[in-house]
């Protein structure tokens, strides 16, 4: 009979596209949920913690197929519930909540919610298959006075959690804005238009004169593909640079004078100079006024397209009538991406401090929030359009930003090490630990090997621990406890010459009476 073979053992390794998070990485990561958490409770948003998987249907952007079931999510099929995925997003679980919940639910409904979220694409640098997001979105409110509260609240969840005014900006666009343009293009087939929506999408990579070219006849790419244009004219592709380049136009427009006061948005926000409530000037408030003027310039008398302006224009003026200007949240026709999926003004956060990437060039930070108007979500279920609005903040790249910034990744405090000199007497040390945790102090027992007293200092050391207790025999004979200060006694062992050495003692010993005021002590004087 031959030998049966072992069974190969796995191999410890995370899948591809997934990874573990540590201590240090995961206490972060709560205490600026808990942070973001307070300002949309400050806003007087819910918490809503739907299910992690949904129904396939319900989901609606990924359907079956035969090479490949439900490619874009990770995916399998129920024996009662048919095809299921973990949701991709938090939003489409909101439009089946609110559809499912809606007569038990307020109207209009703010909910925010936070959690993991699984998308099955190709993973690449610092782009992973699970990563965490954090949502906040009204349902059910068509007034942009929602969308106005939902800009101002990102600026202050931005401020909360550590980036300061000045190193972000919220920019905010309208997709109404861009079917006026289109409009203005006279482009009459669908796929036409979904062609150049893809277009724009890609300005950011290619730059203006990239996106002629694909509005045009095509270009080649870095790989020297060649990519097929739209086809458009010079003519026809003019208004969407125009839009695109907004922008440049803006600046060097304003550098000749600011816009004309007599230029009026129809129905909306005229351009004002000074303010209407006081009659002050805020220079920086001209910059929305111009974008406005710009866009009007080229949308022309298109219906949406002006609809878009006025939009833009009482957005404008509700955030700056709260002391929200565009240092913090301006207009930008610039904000392309997603513009597919919304029906009205879209907001992207974008941290604008520069920062070094792996080849040590300078560049900045980027994006790290965005959000819009999708008022045809929960049509899907219930077959009424259901205006709602709302952001989503990437959690890991806002994290990776606060490290940047020096707000994250100093490290936690680690526990206070009981240690322990005689294994029969562990229950002693068991009372000690209880008596710290008691006092609000973090504190464990060396469960290790006892043997060898070194290595329970150097686990001390490896957990970051501050204190280390002793209690040796005769240290329990006497009634004592020594107490060594970690940090201190590190700092010494470091700088200190051997005479500061004996000014400065960093173990202390203290009746065992003492012990928890005595390290209360020392973690108050390392504080």
């Amino acid at each position: 009979m031959a030998k049966q073979k072992k069974a190969p053992r796995p191999k410890a390794q995370t899948p591809k596209g997934f990874r573990d998070y540590f201590g240090i990485e995961v206490t972060e990561r709560a205490e600026m949920l808990r942070a973001i958490e307070a300002v949309y409770h400050r806003y007087g948003f819910d918490a809503l913690d739907s299910s992690a998987v949904e129904t396939v249907e319900a989901l609606g952007k990924f359907l079956p197929d035969v090479d490949r079931p439900n490619e874009g999510v990770f995916a399998w099929e129920d024996d009662d519930a048919g095809w299921v995925a973990l949701r991709y997003d938090l939003t489409a679980p909101l439009a089946r909540v609110y559809a499912q919940h809606r007569n038990d639910l307020p109207l209009p409904y703010r909910r925010y919610a936070m959690g993991p979220v699984w998308r099955n694409e190709k993973p690449g640098p610092g782009r992973y298959r699970q990563f965490y997001q954090c949502d906040a979105d009204t349902v059910g409110a068509a007034s942009v006075a929602a969308d106005a509260e939902i800009c101002a609240m990102l600026a202050d969840t931005l401020e909360a959690v550590g980036i300061p005014r000045g190193d972000y900006i919220v920019r905010v666009n309208n997709r109404k804005v861009l079917n006026g343009v289109l409009e203005t293009m006279g482009l009459e087939d669908d796929g036409q238009r979904d062609a150049v929506l893809r277009t724009i999408d890609k300005f950011d990579k290619v730059g203006e004169a990239g996106v002629r070219e694909l509005l045009g006849k095509g270009r080649l790419d870095a790989s020297g593909a060649y990519i097929d244009g739209v086809g458009l004219s010079e003519a026809q592709a003019e208004p969407v640079v125009a839009f695109l380049t907004a922008n440049e136009t803006i600046e060097r427009e304003l550098l000749e004078g600011p816009p004309s006061p007599d230029n009026r948005i129809p129905g909306g926000m005229g351009i004002r100079l000074t303010d209407p409530h006081d009659g002050t000037e805020h220079a920086g408030r001209v910059w929305n006024w111009a974008v406005l003027d710009h866009l009007m310039r080229i949308v022309g008398n298109t219906e949406i397209g002006l609809e878009g302006l006025k939009e833009l224009g009482e957005i404008s003026d509700l955030l700056s009538t709260q002391g929200y200007g565009p240092d913090r949240i301006r207009i930008d026709p610039s904000v392309v991406r997603g513009l597919g999926y919304y029906t009205g003004p879209v907001f992207e956060a974008e941290l604008t401090f520069e920062i070094l990437d792996e080849k040590g060039r300078k560049r900045q930070f980027g994006s790290v929030a965005g959000g819009g108007r999708y008022d045809d979500l929960v049509k899907r279920f219930t077959g009424q359009a259901v205006p709602a609005t709302g952001i989503s903040i990437g959690v890991d790249r806002l994290l990776a930003a606060l490290r940047e910034k020096g707000r994250a990744g100093g490290g936690t405090q680690g526990p206070v090490v009981v240690t322990v000199m005689d294994r029969e007497r562990m229950a002693d040390y068991q009372e000690m630990v209880s008596d710290l945790r008691k006092a609000g102090i973090r504190a464990e027992v060396y469960l290790g090997n006892p043997k060898n007293f070194g290595n329970q200092l150097k686990y001390a050391d490896k957990r970051g621990s501050p204190v280390a207790v002793i209690e040796g025999g005769d240290e329990h004979a006497k009634g004592v406890v020594q107490i060594k200060d970690l940090i201190l006694g590190a700092q010494i062992a470091e700088n200190a010459t051997l005479e500061e050495w004996k000014d400065r003692p960093s173990q202390y010993e203290v009746p065992r009476g003492d012990l928890v005021a005595k390290v209360q002590e020392i973690l108050d004087a390392q504080a």
